[in-house]
C-alpha cells in the first residue's frame, strides 16, 4: 500500500504532503532515466533494510555510479530510486561539541478502536559528517521527538 492510500484508509483524510517521486528499475523506461541521472538519486534495494546495498549518488564517486549501474541493468527489478532529499539538521553533542546532523522523522500511528497518530516519534540521526544515511545499524542514533502542543 502507498503512503496517500495509507492516509486515506487509516485517516479518512486527504494527504496534505506529496509523496517522494519514485522511480521504479523494472520499468524500462523508469530504469532510462534512473541510468542517465545516478548522480543525483539515491538507488536502493526494494527488499532491502538498514541502508545496505543503496547508492546516494551525489555522494558517490564517478567507478561507484558505473560499477551500481551495472547492478541496476543486471536486477532491474530489486531497485527503485528516489531524488536526493535535504534532510534537516538538529544539534547533536558529538566528540568536538554541538554540531548539526542530518535527521529524518518517522511518527507512529496506534490503531484499536480508532485509530491515532502519537505526538512524537522516533528521530534518526545520521551521526557522521555529512552522511545521509540515518540507519542504526550503519553508524546512525536516534533523539527523543515530543509534540508539546499541536
Amino acid at each position: 500500500m502507498h503512503v496517500p492510500e495509507m492516509v486515506r484508509f487509516y485517516l479518512g483524510e486527504e494527504p496534505i504532503l506529496q509523496n517522494v517521486p519514485t522511480y521504479h528499475c523494472k520499468d524500462p523506461r523508469q530504469l532510462s532515466h534512473v541510468l542517465a541521472h545516478l548522480d543525483e538519486l539515491v538507488v536502493k534495494a526494494v527488499h532491502g533494510s538498514g541502508g545496505y546495498g543503496m547508492l546516494v549518488g551525489p555522494l558517490a564517486s564517478q567507478a561507484e555510479r558505473e560499477a551500481f549501474a551495472d547492478k541496476l541493468r543486471a536486477r532491474p527489478q530489486d531497485y527503485i530510486a528516489q531524488p536526493t532529499l535535504a534532510l534537516s539538521t538538529v544539534p547533536c553533542f558529538v566528540e568536538g561539541g554541538l554540531a548539526p546532523r542530518h535527521v529524518d522523522l518517522r511518527p507512529f500511528v496506534l490503531c484499536g478502536d480508532r485509530v491515532r497518530i502519537v505526538p512524537g516519534g522516533l528521530t534518526r540521526v545520521a551521526l557522521k559528517e555529512g552522511s545521509l544515511v540515518v540507519n542504526s545499524s550503519q553508524g546512525g542514533g536516534t533523539k527523543d521527538t515530543w509534540v508539546l502542543e499541536a
